[in-house]
């Protein structure tokens, strides 16, 4: 299964360290800063699946962070857990109704922000959360490796696994070439744009092989995107 991506924004160094190594034994692939501007830009970079921001940190704060990422159509669902000193009642309302999905007081246990982190995962994305992806008719066992559409098998390569498993995360999104490069393609700078149009057309005709329609929508100038919607 393809790692969870988190974005940790933590300017103490050793607890930045700690909820790190912790959060990478637990399978997340972690991406660091201690900077809140900073933290903006990686998160257009990384595409994060979760956010863990401290309230404390260098530059923009981490309430600012999340108050800009909320505004944004990109980021307003972006799971987000804002760790604190601030123990008061009413910090954690501040926090809480910037956007934040959990809000962790410090000092705390690392494995019980794992399991926090989790739960938030579950609610705001259970598809990234979950064992098994379904969107229209289609099904992904991402424990057992396999793809059924309306309960008949389909064969699929690994590239077009992962750009399907990426598309049925994300339903109804539209994503440009160079996203779906970052999203699914381990070393994506190596790889040319048109690379994406080849993987795209396989899946499409393993997606219609039973006679299905095609679900992957061409969006001129902007991309692809998995939306059953347009045979609705």
């Amino acid at each position: 299964m393809q790692s969870k991506k988190l974005l940790l924004v933590e300017d103490d160094r050793n607890l930045a360290d700690l909820i790190g190594f912790t959060f990478d034994r637990d399978g997340y692939d972690v991406t660091r800063t201690g900077d809140g501007e900073e933290a903006l830009i990686l998160v257009e970079e990384v595409n994060p699946d979760l956010m863990i921001l401290d309230w404390m940190i260098e530059g923009i704060s981490g309430i600012e962070v999340c108050r800009r990422l909320r505004r944004k159509k990109e980021t307003a669902s972006l799971p987000i857990i804002i760790l604190t000193a601030r123990g008061e009642e009413e910090d954690r309302i501040r926090g809480l109704e910037t956007g934040a999905d959990d809000y962790v007081t410090k000092p705390f246990s690392p494995k019980e922000l794992v399991a926090r982190a989790g739960a938030v995962l579950r609610r705001v994305r259970p598809a990234i959360a979950a064992e098994k992806l379904d969107y229209a008719g289609i099904e992904m066992d991402l424990a057992a490796h396999r793809v059924r559409r309306d309960g008949k098998p389909i064969d699929v390569g690994p590239t077009e696994y992962r750009l399907l498993k990426h598309f049925m995360e994300n339903p109804g999104r539209v994503f440009s070439r160079q996203q779906l490069l970052e999203a699914v393609w381990p070393h994506s700078e190596d790889i040319e744009l048109r690379t994406v149009d080849v993987h795209i057309r396989r899946l499409r005709i393993a997606l219609s092989a039973n006679g299905g329609d095609d679900v992957i929508r061409t969006v001129r100038s902007a991309g692809y995107a998995l939306d059953a919607e347009e045979f609705a």
